[in-house]
């Protein structure tokens, strides 16, 4: 059988789909974002149902959640800026230690061991450490 047999013998075309604009791809303002995000943290309701409701995929708005909670910090962990003066200590270790029954912290700063002892004063520990600390 040749090759232009197969195409007379074809079947007809049933169906044709005509694609048209932007398709299902849209552009989200973020104030509709943060609106639909407040939405999924509603109780009552899955991230599913609220994502089915507005025409998206579940991941896409775990995705705006997850870029928004920093924003909101009111679901999940939020996270504070830190700023480290300053080179760190070369040793810093803490260890309890129970001989008499009492619990007694231990800080090792180089070859210094300051022991302190349940109740101490922080302002004296405070000062105490900031010596040892100048002396290593």
């Amino acid at each position: 059988m040749s090759d232009t047999e197969l195409l007379l013998k074809s079947e007809p075309v049933r169906r044709i789909e005509v694609f048209t604009g932007a398709g299902r791809r849209r552009a989200w303002t973020a104030e509709q974002k943060l609106r639909i995000v407040a939405e999924s943290y509603g109780a009552g309701e899955t991230v599913s149902a609220i994502a089915r409701r507005h025409g998206m995929t579940p991941q896409q708005l775990f995705g705006w959640r997850r870029t928004a909670a920093p924003v909101t910090g009111e679901h999940g962990p939020a996270f504070a800026p830190v700023i480290v003066e300053g080179a760190p200590s070369r040793a810093s270790v803490v260890q309890p230690s129970g001989a008499s029954g009492l619990s007694v912290i231990e800080i090792v700063i180089g070859a210094t061991t300051v022991r302190v002892p349940p109740g101490a004063d922080v302002a004296t520990l405070r000062a105490v450490l900031c010596a040892v600390k100048a002396m290593s």
